[in-house]
């Protein structure tokens, strides 16, 4: 039986390295691509103002009275202020969301 020596120069070595990588590098973005579906992230708000630019609601913190809950999921139906929406979303998607609560301390 005879033995065959391979031995590479230091340019085909470096070209089969980089090759390698290059492979690589291509094949963990098609399957980042394609495991996503289309590759693009899911939006957040899916129908409130969506002629807007940007959703924004603002509160003087005298005009919030003792007790404020404001919805953090962007289903509610009486959006900025939650109706317990949250609660059908994280059984359906598993997410754990939940409302802002605001409250004046007591004295």
């Amino acid at each position: 039986m005879s033995s065959n020596n391979v031995s590479l120069s230091k340019a085909e070595l470096a070209a089969a390295i980089g090759v390698t990588a290059g492979a690589t590098a291509a094949a963990i973005l098609l399957f980042q691509y394609f495991s996503k579906g289309s590759g693009v992230k899911p939006k957040v708000n899916l129908d409130l103002q969506k002629d807007n630019p940007k959703v924004v609601h603002a509160f003087d913190i005298e005009d919030l009275g003792d007790k404020a809950v404001y919805c953090r999921c962007w289903r509610s139906k009486k959006f900025p202020y939650c109706d317990g929406t949250h609660a059908k979303h994280n059984q359906e998607t598993g997410d754990n969301v939940g409302p802002l609560i605001m409250k004046r301390k007591e004295a």
